[in-house]
């Protein structure tokens, strides 16, 4: 049953929202304060250690396609047909190789796209594409 302060009989059928707004913003306090408290729930003191040498990574594979659609590989040129063959080889030697792939702004997509796809006919899984800022 709504109140109303006038002398009419009409029915106030506004909500209230004053009570609403108080309990949230306790709530909104409550959880302000207590939510630095649940990260460090437990106080622990790490102990200090020597710092480790990072695992030694071979120098990844870099193949190329410069703007004339020439194919590299780490700076030498080879034939497009041959790449497959050529990372072939290097997966042979060793099944980790890492492979950065890098175009020319100019080349065609068609080229980049079948250079990846030798990488991929290749084995290899570890590409980087490499791009400029």
């Amino acid at each position: 049953m709504a109140f109303s302060t006038q002398d009419s009989d009409e029915v106030l059928s506004e909500i209230n929202v004053t009570p609403l707004v108080d309990v949230m913003l306790v709530l909104l306090v409550v959880f302000i304060v207590t939510a630095p408290l649940l990260t460090n729930a437990i106080p622990i003191n790490l102990p200090k250690t020597e710092s480790v040498a990072p695992v030694d990574q071979k120098d990844p594979l870099v193949v190329s396609i410069d703007d004339k659609g020439k194919v590299f590989i780490n700076k030498d040129e080879i034939q497009a047909d041959l790449l497959e063959f050529n990372l072939q080889a290097a997966k042979a030697k060793n099944p980790d190789v890492r492979v950065q792939l890098q175009a020319d702004n100019g080349v065609n997509y068609g080229e980049v796209a079948r250079a990846m796809a030798s990488i991929e006919r290749a084995g290899i899984t570890k590409l980087s594409v490499i791009t400029a800022k």
